[in-house]
């Protein structure tokens, strides 16, 4: 079957990011297989476009990669003196003003922040290597359908670095505080079967199967009433930080909103 990529013109396709829209479906695809994805400023500047482009109209995005790597990660050269051309190099980056290299940081994040808005679903389909940003952008969905032969590994660490691209609230929320400083520090990668059993991914399947598995999965979330699911994702999103009794709160107002508009008396 063919993919969205192939049936639809883009609205987005450039730095190596590709935005297909197909009804409810949306698919983001990372376009640079030669370097395993490797990813960029430029890359996560058009990640926040993308997500600025997503139509009112999709209901769950998804978000893969070419090739045989989801994606491998920062692109090395940053690590040089002379960086990527037209981008500010890692040595600059640390020479800026405290404001200059917080609002920098801040800006890559964007790429990473939208995937969670209320209104989407997000899944990334994640096949061979996903390390460090690849990691995080993984992480930025909603949920994540893995082949089996995916590696996650969280490199920043060892290269003297923190994860900052958004990667740590979801990887401790997923896997706990213990494991996630683990995989952290260590850097070692996690297998599939270690993802699904350590919650880190909802699904694990032959890499054939990957494709399938999530057009599957996003049928599904569509066949849903869009209002359900999104207040639902709100509820949810919501809980950790609610107390028990706030969280009870919060179910009856949302089911108030969603009984009143199936009956008609919605504002």
């Amino acid at each position: 079957m063919a993919s969205p990529d192939q049936e639809h013109a883009p609205l987005l396709d450039k730095n190596g990011v590709r935005l297909v829209v197909d009804g409810a479906i949306a698919t983001v695809t990372l376009t640079n297989p030669a370097k395993r994805n490797a990813q960029s400023p430029a890359l996560w500047r058009t990640l926040a476009e993308a997500g600025r482009a997503v139509p009112g109209s999709v209901r769950v995005v998804v978000l893969r990669g070419e090739g045989k790597s989801f994606s491998a990660g920062l692109d090395r050269q940053m690590f040089t003196p002379d960086g990527i051309e037209g981008e500010p190099s890692f040595i600059e980056l640390a020479r800026s003003s405290d404001g200059e290299l917080d609002a920098a940081i801040a800006e890559f994040q964007e790429g990473f922040t939208w995937w969670r808005r209320n209104d989407v679903v997000s899944i990334a389909a994640v096949q061979g290597h996903a390390i460090g940003a690849g990691f995080q952008l993984a992480l930025a969905c909603d949920v994540r359908v893995v082949a089996d032969d995916v590696q996650f590994a969280m490199r920043e660490t060892s290269l003297g670095l923190v994860p900052d691209l958004t990667g740590t609230h979801p990887l401790v929320g997923l896997v706990g505080y213990g494991r996630a400083l683990e995989i952290c520090v260590t850097g070692r990668f996690v297998t599939a079967e270690e993802a699904v059993s350590s919650g880190l991914a909802n699904l694990a399947v032959p890499v054939d199967q990957l494709d399938d598995a999530v057009r599957d999965l996003a049928g599904a979330i569509v066949a849903a009433p869009r209002d359900a699911v999104i207040e639902t994702k709100a509820l949810l999103r919501g809980a950790v930080d609610r107390t028990y009794d706030e969280q009870r709160g919060a179910e009856r107002a949302a089911q108030a909103r969603r009984l009143r508009d199936l009956a008609g008396l919605g504002e």
